[in-house]
């Protein structure tokens, strides 16, 4: 649920906006913020010490080339600016990350083992898929932009909120009806189950609530590589995994073990996205891993988690004499590797879209092999 429910694999786990490096010629001002109600701007300025003038550092719009109008409906990088509202509300949401959560409810009904291709339970898992992405991950991701405005009004200012393409008021707006969508949601799935406890609602609400601290203050877990990553991908692994279980079956110990290991996966999909803001980052004091540790060391920290995850649970479902599970998840580990070096290991900025398209779509068929070997 993701926030969930929550929070990614974004099939890169998370589409925040990155920063950019602002270089300076010379003598560099430090950047004033002001802040109104309802709009941040942001003002950087370089002196021309033999000039003695004063030029703009920071781009008040998007870059060149116009951005590409795809890339602003998903939500990613590369987005055209956008008058209209309701294409903007979109963007916020971040649609290219609720993929994840919808294949984790998919992962949680079939270990279940319950789910039968009725009109009921199709219906009840397209109403769990739409709890889990669009309404709460959309939360998760519109919030997340929300705490972010500051630092992205230095690095991205052409972005929504500091744009002011849309105002804070209706930020706020959007955050509550989604939150209150997917947690509505929530309600109806456990009366439609006959739950006796609402373990559903529950888990919404948790999941939210990791959201909200994964980005608002004092928390905002996000400052921390270890715990913010980690935090990310549970929510994105387990918390959907979670909702679609309990929805068709029954959430037990053991499966609740099972998916937070998985969730070491997440932890490694999510450091991906981090080494696009190094720069940002460090300059906001956010301890991301590639900041704490080097680009380098992150790169292989990243990539240890997601396969030394993978190959654990292989191990695991062997010795619960289930071979063939086993050696189809080592088999969909294989791939991954293979990319990880071709792209992912040479340069984890430039090749990272390559990398997670390329090598994430094996990670998340062996959450459905995990996922069927429990059912059995």
């Amino acid at each position: 649920m993701a926030s969930l429910l929550n929070t990614a694999l974004s099939v890169g786990f998370t589409s925040n906006g990155r920063a950019r490096r602002v270089r300076a010629r010379s003598l560099v001002s430090p950047a004033s913020v002001s802040f109104s109600r309802r709009r941040l701007t942001i003002r950087a300025a370089e002196t021309d010490t033999n000039e003695g003038t004063v030029k703009p550092q920071v781009p008040d719009k998007a870059p060149a080339g116009g951005g590409s109008s795809f890339n602003q409906l998903l939500g990613i990088k590369g987005a055209a600016q956008e008058t209209n509202k309701w294409k903007i509300r979109l963007q916020l949401t971040k649609p290219v990350t609720w993929p994840p959560l919808v294949w984790g409810v998919v992962c949680g009904a079939a270990a279940s083992g319950n789910f039968h291709w009725t009109l009921e339970d199709v219906a009840k898992s397209v109403v769990c898929m739409m709890m889990s992405g669009p309404f709460l991950t959309g939360y998760t991701q519109t919030i997340n932009d929300y705490y972010d405005r500051e630092i992205d009004a230095i690095n991205e200012p052409y972005r929504p909120i500091p744009s002011g393409a849309i105002s804070e008021d209706e930020v706020i707006t959007q955050v509550w009806v989604l939150l209150l969508g997917g947690l509505g949601c929530a309600g109806i799935l456990d009366v439609w189950a006959g739950h006796t406890f609402p373990i559903v609602f529950y888990l919404a609400l948790g999941g939210s609530l990791l959201s909200y601290i994964y980005s608002a203050p004092p928390l905002k877990l996000k400052q921390n590589g270890w715990i913010g990553n980690f935090a990310l991908g549970a929510s994105y692994i387990s918390l959907p995994w979670w909702a679609g279980q309990a929805l068709f079956g029954t959430l037990t110990p053991d499966i609740i073990v099972l998916t937070l290991l998985y969730s070491l996966a997440g932890l490694g999909i999510a450091i991906v996205n981090d080494f696009k803001s190094i720069e940002g980052d460090r300059a906001m004091g956010l301890q991301s891993l590639p900041v704490a540790f080097g680009a380098e060391a992150a790169k292989w920290i990243c990539v240890g988690a997601i396969d030394i995850t993978q190959i654990s649970i292989a191990g695991y479902l062997l010795g619960a004499g289930k071979p063939y599970y086993a050696l189809a998840l080592l088999a969909l580990i294989i791939p991954q590797v293979f990319f990880q070096f071709q792209y992912f290991l040479k340069d984890p900025v430039k090749y990272d879209v390559k990398y997670q398209a390329s090598a994430q779509p094996f990670l998340v068929l062996g959450l459905l092999v995990t996922a069927l070997a429990t059912s059995h």
